[in-house]
């Protein structure tokens, strides 16, 4: 008996068993279409029926041996019964409940499975998975705390740091679209953006009452891109790439937060890479880097885009095609990170758990002392010898947004700068931070004569203690985005 248990191995059922479960399926139903009884099978292989059962219900996995085993008294083979797919819908129904029954949510809920027979018609088991999914949906909607969406940022920063911000999949897909286009060079006109969605099989439609929590609506069904009568007269390129980008990018509903940050990242990746095409953009920065010229300006102007655009597109290129580690920043006037991106080593402000979005940036960094410039016209460069070691020089420059005004900047390691116009800039701080000596404590004579009278009241933002906006795509009200659809069909 002690060898038969070492034939099999229990499946954890802290996992979805998922695999366990198909084999088991396949095995039950194989053995049904043969007519035979569990007793005979078990008999076959030299198995008490109790463990037949465990292995059909997905309980046990079977070891090669047994599985061996098991494919011969069925007259099959092992690779037939390992194909991973439910050998009927009936059995997908059964399996995809048995998982939902194994996870950790129904787990929570205290309550006892139910056992899938013969009995429990499909009906029941729909309604049932039915009802699991709705409660996962719950379930994730109120784990969606800031803290898990900090988290999940992390997570992909650090993706975006390892393949150098460059997503080769993207760079093809944005070649493709100006290549349908007919797109020859130079900057790509918004008549090309607008032959691209033709392309795709999409009308463009400007209107005064686009819903209030959106940037477009993307009606599917009738083919048509919505977008704010607003911006039928600015440069609406980059707003429709983003709208198309779920297309091309086949995105599905977002299931997590993860899901709906990748989206983002990949459509506003997806913008930069057709307004700024690889081939042209690499192109002029090698150029520049051989001359030693290398500007977000020069970028910007070539192929008219904003300058936060050039400078993002420029992480995209740097260190696939200029061998060139680089950071990027956005800060708002108040000091605080917005967007952040490093594979250069510069240490950023963060919390414990390393997220970046929030944290209050050093008063002597470049995208700071550029709010003190009164020069606006031209960029600000600045070297930064930082406490954590190395200097980093940036050239920065500000933007305005309906949130207030917000900093660009872009850096490399001091021993890159040689490629960047502005390099001769004799413009220096010191960087202490996080050491409150550096720059967030006041002097001892104005904290002695101070700190007693002083009682500020804080200007708390709407947002500190809000809830993260829920639903499928966070922030919109798809109450309202269904009855413009429907208003406009």
């Amino acid at each position: 008996m002690a060898s038969q248990v070492l034939e099999v191995q229990v499946v954890d059922d802290s996992s979805d068993g998922g695999d366990a479960l198909v084999l088991g399926r396949r095995i039950r139903e194989r053995r049904t279409e043969l007519g035979m009884k569990l007793e005979t099978l078990a008999a076959a292989v030299g198995r008490a029926p109790s463990q037949i059962s465990a292995i059909e219900n997905g309980k046990r996995e079977p070891k090669l041996p047994l599985l061996r085993a098991l494919a011969t008294a069925l007259q099959s083979s092992v690779d037939q019964l390992l194909v991973d797919e439910a050998p009927s819908e009936r059995a997908a129904l059964e399996i995809a409940v048995e998982r939902a029954q194994r996870g950790t949510v129904f787990r929570s809920l205290g309550l006892e499975p139910i056992r899938v027979s013969k009995t429990v018609n499909d009906e029941t088991l729909q309604a049932i998975i039915g009802l699991h999914q709705e409660v996962e949906r719950l379930h994730r909607e109120r784990a969606a705390t800031p803290e898990e969406a900090r988290r999940t940022n992390t997570e992909l920063r650090a993706e975006m740091r390892v393949a150098g911000n460059y997503f080769e999949d993207l760079e093809r897909v944005a070649k493709d679209l100006l290549d349908s286009a007919g797109y020859s060079g130079g900057p790509v006109l918004q008549q090309t953006i607008a032959r691209v969605s033709e392309k795709l099989g999409f009308s463009l439609h400007y209107v005064s009452d686009l819903p209030h929590s959106t940037r477009s609506v993307i009606d599917r069904r009738n083919g048509r891109i919505y977008m704010s009568a607003g911006q039928s007269s600015r440069d609406a390129r980059a707003p429709i790439l983003r709208a198309l980008a779920s297309l091309v990018c086949e995105h599905e509903e977002p299931r997590s937060y993860a899901d709906f940050l990748r989206q983002r990242v990949e459509a506003n990746y997806l913008a930069g890479a057709v307004l700024l095409p690889e081939g042209a953009a690499v192109d002029s920065l090698k150029n520049a880097k051989q001359r030693r010229e290398i500007s977000m300006e020069d970028l910007r102007d070539e192929f008219a885009v904003s300058y936060e655009m050039a400078a993002h597109r420029f992480t995209n290129l740097a260190t696939q095609w200029l061998d060139l580690n680089v950071h990027f920043t956005k800060v708002h006037e108040s000091g605080t990170l917005i967007k952040a991106y490093e594979n250069d080593g510069v240490r950023f402000p963060s919390d414990a758990l390393g997220n970046l979005e929030g944290a209050t940036v050093c008063r002597n960094w470049t995208a700071r002392t550029v709010f003190a410039q009164p020069d606006r016209f031209n960029p600000w460069y600045q070297y930064t010898d930082m406490s954590s070691g190395g200097t980093y020089w940036c050239t920065s420059r500000i933007e305005k947004a309906k949130e207030g005004m917000y900093s660009v900047s872009v850096g490399v390691r001091f021993e890159d700068v040689r490629w960047f116009r502005g390099r001769e800039t004799d413009h220096r701080t010191r960087s202490f931070c996080p050491d409150e000596t550096c720059c967030r404590r006041a002097s001892a004579d104005l904290t002695q004569k101070w700190q007693a009278a002083a009682w500020p009241e804080a200007a708390t933002p709407t947002s500190l203690l809000a809830a993260l906006p829920t639903g499928t795509f966070p922030g919109v009200d798809s109450h309202e985005v269904y009855e413009f659809l429907e208003s406009h069909e």
